[in-house]
């Protein structure tokens, strides 16, 4: 249960904050929001507040932003159509009732002629019972068209995604990377005010009660000159050797009040991912300067950035394969692990999946923020959109091949962990 509840905490949070940088930016450049969805598939949990639909969907595996003429979504209007209208103030159209008119007794029913409710909001028509003089209708700016029972708010076109600069789009889309990153450099920052910021110093930090070193009369504060004649330089190389000799005895060499001692510890043996590893109890040294608690965040998110980029680089070098991806599964088994660990290792996982998910979701592919980005560019450098149907080919290509490579890494997942 432990295990359920950190993994929804952890991907809701990496998948809310991407997706809120959408939302936030595309609302302030006026673009009309009509879902805003946390997974893929059908839907679990639904509310509806101002103009937006939020939802929660059965797939675990992403999830977006639908914004206003992105996608063909409404009827159009054509002319011969019957259609009802709910009039409000001025007789102005607040709905359109497409079909279902039944279900209305405040209708009024025209016969359409023309009608724009994108540029010039009107419906033109002949009502019932006159059938000489067309009528024709205001459109209010937040209408509604009725199809199916289906409720959508039609989009002027300066409320759609197109209608706005080019700069403003591209924003829009970057800001959803942009935000995992900075839910990385948060949680860092979260971890550097809870337990300090970590210096590479070969001192011992804090003890575990009753841990092998408290038990070996190790004590916070301690410098580590050596470990079984090894010499030590810096924390990392403690770790190393502790790690290495799980149920074995060694010897710390350590100065403690301007004496040198030897102390023996054992270290007890730990399972991690099927490796058995040595463990002490013992913290490293920390710092808890604000300077370094305000500054901390925004490095280790830089740090970890260059990381996994290096990684990323193996794919044009050929040091990648398939099997090194992992999905839904196997995030899940890997957030099982590093929760038995504790809870700063566990805000450490979210942190290097955020970042993680930030720079997947930059890479120049069909169906991610980096490939729309890459088709701003082209427009860019042509000085006009790219044909938005040809655009949304590439795009649905990519977004299938995508599924596709999820289902396969799954298919992985599932083998590695459960058969």
């Amino acid at each position: 249960m432990t295990t359920v509840i950190a993994f929804i905490l952890i991907f809701g949070s990496l998948v809310i904050f991407h997706e809120a940088g959408h939302f936030i930016v595309a609302k302030k450049a006026g673009i009309l929001c009509r879902e805003f969805a946390i997974g893929f598939g059908p839907k679990i949990l639904s509310f509806k507040k101002n103009e937006t639909q939020y939802t929660v969907r059965l797939l675990p595996i992403g999830g977006y932003v639908r914004m206003a003429g992105e996608d063909p979504e409404m009827a159009e209007l054509k002319s011969g159509q019957r259609v009802g209208l709910v009039l409000g103030q001025n007789e102005e159209v607040k709905k359109i009732v497409v079909n279902g008119k039944d279900r209305y007794s405040d209708l009024r029913i025209i016969e359409v002629e023309a009608a724009d409710l994108e540029h010039q909001l009107y419906i033109k028509g002949y009502e019932d019972g006159d059938d000489e003089v067309p009528r024709t209708f205001k459109v209010k700016r937040d209408a509604v068209l009725v199809d199916d029972r289906m409720e959508t708010q039609i989009a002027p076109w300066d409320r759609q995604f197109a209608s706005k600069s080019l700069g403003k789009r591209a924003l829009t889309i970057f800001a959803g990377p942009l935000m995992n990153f900075v839910l990385a450099a948060i949680v860092f920052t979260l971890m550097a005010i809870v337990q300090g910021v970590p210096v590479t110093d070969p001192v011992l930090g804090t003890l575990a009660k009753g841990g092998a070193a408290a038990q070996a009369g190790l004590q916070k504060g301690d410098t580590v000159i050596s470990v079984d004649g090894a010499e030590i330089s810096n924390w990392n190389d403690i770790v190393e050797v502790i790690q290495k000799h799980p149920d074995e005895e060694i010897t710390f060499t350590i100065e403690r009040g301007g004496k040198t001692m030897d102390i023996p510890v054992t270290p007890k043996s730990v399972n991690i991912d099927n490796t058995e590893i040595g463990r002490i109890g013992v913290n490293g040294p920390v710092d808890h300067s604000p300077l370094k608690i305000a500054t901390y965040g925004i490095t280790q998110t830089y740090v970890w950035t260059v990381e996994i980029l290096k990684l990323l680089g193996q794919l044009i070098t050929g040091g990648f394969s398939i099997d090194m991806l992992s999905g839904p599964v196997g995030i899940y088994k890997s957030t099982e692990t590093v929760a038995k660990t504790g809870l700063i290792y566990l805000f450490k996982w979210a942190g290097l999946l955020s970042i993680n998910i930030g720079i997947m979701n930059l890479l120049p592919l069909p169906a991610l923020d980096g490939g729309r980005l890459l088709f701003f560019g082209v427009e860019a450098l042509r000085g006009k959109p790219i044909d938005r149907q040809k655009e949304g080919i590439v795009h649905f290509i990519g977004f299938a091949l995508l599924m596709l490579l999820m289902i396969i890494v799954t298919w992985n997942d599932i083998q590695r962990f459960f058969l």
